[in-house]
């Protein structure tokens, strides 16, 4: 049995074979959804109590009180005193540059004076208070917490309430001390749909908060979809994914080791790589077969390439990124000699990486760019997390008592064509000289 699913673009069953590839309906959290609600209308309800009884079942882990479930700051600075010193300095190094990606994000107010004297612009304004889930369990992503709070911090939110869960009440060092180094307020120890619910309604213990970030499972997916209007979210995050486009110049055993570094994360993981040379996509197949074995997390790692991955012989480069912007990746890998001249034909992706020295890899830690990105083909039309996540804005409109005239009377023609009255009487009060009577 083959390690990874070979498609030819030229072959008939191709086109069905590539959607089932890019079919996303089972990685919904459509199973789930009932489950969820429960959870959420039980913790809204209830508060601290549901928290407790869904920590416990759950992540087996048993407080008396809720208070119990804080992490007091002096642990998360212990964490960080105590973390190895190579760890330390790549978290140190990793936040540095995460934060002089994102300082060169934060949008500023501005404001015009049009012909008439009048004032409009906007105003920008950071968030009160965030809520950002660290996912905690199979694996330990300190690399999240940098990535989620420190554009936070950058764009000014008042306060940050991190959640992560402690199955059977272990807790990664790594992380807590991430944590420290970000300065975050408060941290507890929930996970799952009920942390979603504490941060969207609030319990006694743990605040309601105006916007939730961060990636998890298919239950806090279906959590975050379903409190979204009552708070914000930064995305439904699906598995994570990376393409390769290459013309046969990045080094097989590197491209084998690209598409491992994807497929390990889990099952549901995909790995692509596009390439219109077919002698190159067997050199990169023979090398996975070579090194699979070497690899901690082999059986995942074949899972997901059995299941989501391919090798895609496109035949030619123009089809080969067309082919791209129709998975419209979380990560995509341009290893070529010239990546910018391939750079204007490509539309959908949340991460470029460019030529053959900068692997997914170094995104996923420490490159700068936000690693939350957009999965699931929503690469045509989402973003990166950013600074721009964590500000709102706000319109400005100022009128000089001389300048308003010709808003005046575009505005009455056209309240009069809705059937506002009091809309056109309103901006009829504003004219210059006009009844100032109401």
């Amino acid at each position: 049995m083959s390690l990874i699913n070979r498609l030819d673009s030229q072959a008939g069953d191709f086109e069905s074979r590539f959607m089932a590839l890019l079919d996303r309906d089972g990685d919904a959290a459509v199973q789930v959804d009932e489950t969820v609600r429960r959870i959420l209308r039980a913790v809204r309800e209830e508060g601290d109590a549901a928290l407790l009884r869904y920590t416990r079942e759950l992540d087996r882990l048993d407080c008396a009180e809720a208070a119990e479930l804080e992490i007091p700051a002096e642990r998360l600075s212990t964490a960080l005193e105590k973390a190895e010193p190579a760890a330390s300095e790549a978290l140190t190094f990793a936040a540095e540059r995460i934060r002089a990606y994102a300082e060169r994000q934060k949008e500023e107010g501005w404001s015009f004076q049009d012909a008439q004297g009048n004032r409009l612009g906007q105003r920008v304004t950071a968030l009160d208070r965030v809520g950002v889930y660290v996912p905690g369990g199979r694996a330990a992503y300190p690399s999240s917490v940098l990535m989620n709070i420190v554009p936070a911090r950058v764009a000014g939110v008042g306060e940050i309430i991190m959640v992560v869960p402690a199955p059977d009440g272990v807790l990664n060092d790594l992380v807590l001390a991430a944590a420290a180094l970000t300065g975050v307020d408060r941290v507890f120890t929930v996970g799952g749909a009920q942390a979603v619910a504490a941060l969207a309604y609030g319990t006694a213990t743990l605040p309601a908060v105006d916007k939730i970030v961060g990636p998890g499972n298919a239950w806090v997916a279906s959590a975050k979809r379903q409190v979204f209007g009552r708070v914000g979210i930064d995305s439904i995050a699906g598995p994570s994914e990376v393409a390769i486009y290459t013309d046969g110049s990045l080094p097989p055993d590197w491209a084998a080791m690209d598409l491992f570094a994807q497929a390990e994360h889990d099952e549901l993981a995909q790995s692509i790589l596009v390439s219109p040379d077919s002698d190159y996509l067997d050199r990169v197949e023979a090398a996975m077969e070579r090194l699979l074995s070497a690899m901690p997390r082999r059986d995942i790692i074949r899972a997901s390439l059995s299941g989501r991955g391919a090798l895609i012989d496109c035949h030619n480069e123009a089809e080969g990124l067309a082919l791209i912007n129709r998975i419209a990746p979380e990560h995509l890998e341009l290893a070529v000699d010239d990546p910018d001249a391939l750079l204007p034909s490509v539309r959908h992706a949340g991460a470029i990486f460019m030529g053959h020295h900068a692997p997914e890899a170094f995104g996923d830690y420490c490159a700068g760019p936000n690693h939350v990105l957009p999965t699931s083909g929503t690469a045509r039309f989402a973003s990166p997390l950013g600074v721009q996540d964590f500000q709102k804005r706000s319109s400005l409109i100022q009128c000089h008592p001389d300048g308003v005239s010709a808003l005046a009377e575009a505005s009455v023609t056209l309240a009069d064509a809705e059937g506002l009255t009091a809309h056109a009487r309103s901006a009829a009060l504003r004219r210059p000289g006009g009844d100032q009577s109401a």
